[in-house]
């Protein structure tokens, strides 16, 4: 995805000024962990990624500042500018923070800090959308029909039925131009019966004139108010993929891979050999292992330490290691012998374990990456591939914790999940299949090194055909067996 180009700066003001009381909790739910870390730490995350953004204002529950001051230490945020105590009222933070503002010629995004599943697209979408409004608000459409009703709480009964096609469910950001915001403020001010729960409301309400676009939201950008919300964030956060960085030019793959080595196990054929042969072109210095051609067997942890060592002792170094390799074997569990179980579990998930383990002190050193690969049963099991698929998910799982306890050392690790690809490992486990129902392997070889060079870390990347529909729960990866993913 292109950056969004914009003629003014664009600030993210996160209101995080929530007390907890609805989940029934002591602590802020924006402070609640999900997914390995603070709620506000995963909607800083997207908002410090996003290239449209320039700054980071954050306004917190006035006890919990210090809080916020830590994790922003911790984590190293660059665009993070000032973290302030909150109001008591969403309008009084808001308030708050176009004081802080001053006179500044910019766009504002205000985003509630317990949205932590926003994506960069809405990010995106926002900061186009302010080159042409003043005022814009994010939101979906109503799947249910909207009631209205009359009489107490005890005895509601319907007074009408809105249009459902005209209705839609706000969300957050809500972007201004800044002026325009704090001019509607002030009329506001001025209101002795002043009331609002969004900003959109009180433009709205004090410059009518002023028209308020809407940008496409998305069903996953939710709000954690109520308990069940924290569980189904934590899923989405485990289901979530992100987006593939933007195809690199031969400038930036030259200036990324020359002089630089990479590690690939499985590298023979398939996916594999199409990374090797990208990194070679642009001046990498590219070591290849895999079971057929080297002897490599990657569930062994002495051959994984040769193979990484005999690559340091050639060049000095180790910036990239990749693992394409996987064993697949076909059946019901019960008809799994202990050899076979074994196998599957030391090949597919115990392999990329020591593989990480035993590479880290090398990308430790570099700065490096890791790429380890998945499939869409991950998310779901499929009859027939129990082991295969539980150690895809076993591998999802490692890769978003490692990003977690490499981040501080500079280490970036991420997981590619291929749709259906023509490599000659699927091919021999199914057959030939319609050439139009596959990815190309060497599609999935270049997003694979678009990852691999990229800023990413702890995502995954989804990598399907053009004009494919979205991948359903327990279709089958691209690899088979073996190696050569």
């Amino acid at each position: 995805m292109e950056p969004v180009s914009t003629t003014r700066p664009t600030v993210a003001v996160i209101l995080a000024g929530g007390t907890g009381q609805r989940i029934g909790m002591p602590l802020p739910k924006q402070l609640l962990k999900v997914s390995g870390k603070a709620i506000i730490e995963h909607t800083i995350d997207v908002f410090e990624a996003a290239p449209a953004i320039d700054d980071i204002y954050i306004l917190m529950t006035p006890d919990y500042v210090g809080d916020i001051e830590k994790i922003v230490a911790s984590r190293g945020y660059a665009k993070v500018r000032k973290i302030l105590p909150g109001g008591g009222t969403r309008a009084d933070t808001t308030r708050l923070a176009i004081e802080e503002l001053g006179e500044r010629d910019c766009n504002i995004l205000l985003h509630d800090a317990v949205r932590p599943l926003i994506d960069r697209r809405i990010i995106d979408d926002c900061v186009a959308a302010l080159e042409k409004y003043d005022a814009i608000d994010v939101a979906i459409p109503s799947s249910d029909t909207i009631v209205e009703v009359t009489g107490d709480a005890a005895d509601e009964v319907i007074s009408a039925i809105p249009d459902r096609s005209r209705l839609r469910r706000g969300q957050t950001p809500q972007g201004f131009a800044l002026p325009v915001l704090r001019r509607a403020y002030e009329l506001a001010a001025q209101d002795p019966d002043f009331t609002t729960t969004d900003d959109c409301g009180v433009v709205h309400r004090y410059l009518p004139d002023v028209p308020i676009h809407v940008v496409a939201g998305s069903e996953h950008n939710m709000k954690v108010t109520h308990p069940i919300d924290v569980y189904l964030a934590d899923r989405l956060f485990q289901l979530a993929s992100g987006y593939a960085p933007a195809e690199a030019t031969p400038e930036e793959y030259r200036a990324a891979l020359a002089g630089k080595t990479m590690v690939v196990f499985g590298g023979s054929y398939g996916i594999g050999e199409g990374i090797c042969k990208i990194a070679s072109e642009y001046g990498a210095a590219v070591h290849s292992f895999s079971r057929s051609s080297t002897g490599t067997h990657i569930e062994d942890p002495e051959h994984v330490a040769a193979a990484l060592k005999q690559a340091f002792e050639a060049t000095g170094r180790v910036d990239f290691v990749v693992n394409t390799a996987g064993i697949l074997h076909k059946g019901r569990i019960d008809e799994y012998d202990e050899a076979a179980i074994e196998e599957a579990l030391r090949v597919n998930y115990l392999a990329p374990v020591h593989i990480a383990r035993l590479a880290l002190p090398y990308l430790r050193e570099s700065k490096g990456s890791l790429l380890l690969y998945t499939s869409s049963s991950y998310t779901r099991g499929r009859s027939g591939y129990s082991l295969y698929s539980s150690a895809k998910a076993a591998t999802v799982n490692l890769t978003q914790a490692l990003a977690d306890e490499w981040a501080e050392e500079g280490v970036r690790v991420n997981c590619v999940n291929p749709e259906r690809t023509a490599t000659p490992m699927r091919t021999k486990a199914f057959g030939d299949e319609p050439s139009d129902s596959l990815l190309a392997a060497d599609l999935v070889s270049a997003v694979s090194v678009d990852v691999l060079i990229s800023e990413l870390t702890g995502h995954v990347i989804d990598v399907r055909r053009p004009s494919a529909e979205p991948l359903a729960s327990g279709s089958l990866a691209p690899w088979a067996e073996a190696e050569g993913a």
